[in-house]
């Protein structure tokens, strides 16, 4: 489904990096129901602070094999031992106050339940169809993703503010903001899985 990447428009953020427009074209904005990939994704989009999104993009699947496919069970578990193995592995950002928070993060994940329909819980389920012009037009922080924001570090999940939360939005397809002249704005309008 991968589209002819030189002829489409396209939200600027996709840029020329093949990766990233495969991103964009295949990923960013599809509604995403599964609660262990919205773990993945959220995981993902908190190592991401104070990064380029294309840094983890590149990283993806080693922080895939590093940390066991984002199973819940498994990095809740994780020790000591997993944590000095993860802080020597070259494969993903070696910051220990996120590889804690992914640790944190699964123990909040389980204790939850249904992940999913807390997460879907802040656009009242269905995904919140925007209309920008540009993306210079398209916000990092919004009222959901503020109250998100709260909720789950309530819940005791972390490296997750307003900004991480809103981009996870994005990313999850909770909220549509391809730009209405990309061509994907108008593939995932109504688009939900």
């Amino acid at each position: 489904m991968a589209a002819d990447q030189g002829s489409l428009p396209r939200c600027a953020w996709a840029g020329t990096d093949p990766l990233y427009i495969a991103y964009h074209d295949l990923e960013w904005g599809v509604p995403m129901r599964d609660s262990h990939r919205l773990f993945e994704l959220l995981c993902l989009e908190g190592a991401q602070a104070g990064l380029s999104w294309i840094t983890i993009l590149r990283r993806r699947d080693g922080y895939r094999e590093a940390f066991d496919e984002f199973d819940p069970q498994r990095i809740a578990a994780y020790g000591d031992a997993d944590r000095t193995r993860l802080l020597a592995d070259a494969r993903i950002i070696r910051n220990r106050a996120k590889v804690d928070a992914f640790i944190g993060n699964a123990r909040a994940f389980l204790d939850i339940g249904g992940f999913s329909a807390l997460v879907w819980s802040f656009v009242g389920g269905s995904p919140v169809q925007n209309r920008w012009r540009t993306v210079e037009a398209v916000p990092a922080v919004t009222e959901q993703s503020i109250t998100m924001s709260r909720d789950l570090r309530r819940l005791g999940f972390r490296f997750v503010g307003p900004t991480i939360c809103y981009a996870f939005m994005q990313s999850a397809g909770l909220v549509n903001d391809h730009v209405v002249d990309c061509f994907r704005y108008a593939e995932l309008r109504g688009e939900d899985r």
